[in-house]
């Protein structure tokens, strides 16, 4: 990967809709970029840096590894900048910066297709030592089958490792089946309290995070379990074995509520400043962006966009969502819009001149930093950069990954009216709301 200006080349960049090869770290102030069977990592200070540790399982012949799908960052409640890395092979890999070798190795019955970890840490009894309280992280895998995992990792500090001669333990919790085919998209809610799956099967569920982990679940006979032995470096390899162990299992029939469109739904964001509100995107076949209320389900708005939605991203300082566009139907220039809500008013589009897609993309919230940026003369795409927002990078089918300032410092913040949710973290009243179709935006 080379940097000039606002790109970064990205030879070998997949390509493909269903992949989500960005992820950001503010702990380990760090971009990591999946291309073909290789993570790289980026930052502005020190730029493009390939860990021989985070890639030795690309260093095994082509036959046994297959390319990256999915990345992402763990909390950064937690401190450690977990990074899991989900493989077409079924292998997911868990490293960290902070560390000289990875930790864990987890194989899974089929195609890894999404990861995403839980955006607070939460406390358990360690397995080490049950008279132990630690933090650990929560994280869901997505399979080309529609099944979705929930990892609790307990991660030791390095220094911990070595005195107790423990790196920590990867423990399976639930299996979900839940999609009826491959897991596009999965998201937390800000607090945690909540995630949404997306699949290929047109449709995305919510679940209560309590709900889903709580023991009050039958144990079944079908659950899975995970198989441990030690890796080559020290790390520990898991293996899950279909129908064995003590994990539980959770049927569709658990979730709070279920939104059916008219393709697959990859895109999913969480409103961080308005309590239930969620947006999702759909494919080809749908080009829209809906709006629905996570506590009554209802929807509340919907914006024909002409395009595949592959990305959402909310403002933390604006009444405003980025969506970043595919296939688009007619054809148009834009690959990324900005609109305002609750008026659902387009406030920014942003035209590329060439044909490629925008593929994916993420925050990247760093501001400028003056110890660590030079001068803005030659790094100038950062001058205007707001602390708050920062940008949003986006991966391009032209094998590229672009940094665009879409929310500058001069525009308004959160304050005034609170919209179509009155304020409230509950709809007081549904009057004027569709709750089959809500209103369509053209």
């Amino acid at each position: 990967m080379l940097i000039s200006c606002t790109v970064l080349d990205a030879p070998q960049l997949r390509d493909d809709y269903y992949c989500s090869l960005l992820a950001y770290s503010s702990d380990a102030q760090c971009l990591a970029v999946g291309l073909g069977n290789y993570v790289h990592l980026w930052s502005e200070r020190k730029g493009v840096d390939t860990p021989e540790s985070l890639n030795q399982l690309s260093t095994i012949s082509a036959t046994e590894v297959q390319h990256v799908t999915s990345l992402s960052f763990s909390s950064t409640h937690g401190g450690h900048a977990i990074l899991a890395v989900g493989r077409a092979d079924g292998r997911i890999a868990l490293w960290s910066p902070f560390d000289s070798e990875p930790r864990f190795d987890a194989t899974q019955p089929k195609p890894i297709s999404c990861v995403a970890f839980r955006p607070i840490s939460v406390k358990r009894q360690s397995l080490r030592d049950r008279s132990m309280t630690v933090s650990t992280e929560d994280l869901l895998v997505g399979d080309e089958l529609g099944h979705i995992y929930f990892y609790s990792v307990e991660w030791p500090s390095e220094t911990e490792s070595a005195v107790f001669g423990w790196n920590g333990a990867m423990s399976l919790l639930v299996r979900m089946v839940i999609h009826t085919q491959q897991i596009c998209g999965l998201s937390w809610s800000l607090d945690g309290e909540f995630f949404a799956s997306g699949g290929n099967d047109n449709t995305c569920y919510l679940f209560e995070t309590r709900k889903v982990v709580q023991n009050s679940y039958e144990r079944t006979s079908s659950s899975d379990s995970l198989a441990a032995r030690d890796g080559p470096n020290g790390e520990r390899i898991y293996t899950v074995v279909p129908g064995r162990g003590r994990s539980l299992h959770v049927p569709s029939s658990q979730a709070k509520h279920r939104w059916e469109i008219n393709a697959a739904v990859k895109a999913i964001a969480f409103c961080p400043w308005q309590h239930g509100l969620l947006a999702i995107g759909g494919g080809s076949n749908d080009r829209c962006i809906h709006f629905y209320h996570t506590i009554s389900g209802a929807c509340l708005a919907t914006i024909d966009c002409a395009a595949q939605v592959t990305s959402l991203i909310w403002s933390q300082t604006r009444r405003e969502i980025a969506a970043t566009f595919g296939f688009a139907q007619p054809e148009h220039p834009f690959r990324i819009a900005v609109f305002a809500w609750p008026s659902c008013e387009q406030v920014v589009a942003v035209p590329w001149v060439d044909e490629s897609r925008a593929l994916y993309a993420i925050s990247y919230p760093e501001g400028p930093d003056d110890r660590q940026v030079r001068d803005s003369g030659k790094h100038g795409r950062w001058r205007n950069r707001s602390k708050a927002e920062g940008c949003i990078v986006v991966a391009a089918s032209d094998a590229a990954i672009r940094f665009h300032e879409i929310w500058g410092e001069g525009k308004k913040g959160l304050g005034g009216s609170a919209g179509l949710l009155g304020g409230s973290d509950i709809l007081e009243s549904l009057h004027g709301i569709d709750r089959d179709g809500g209103a369509t935006i053209r």
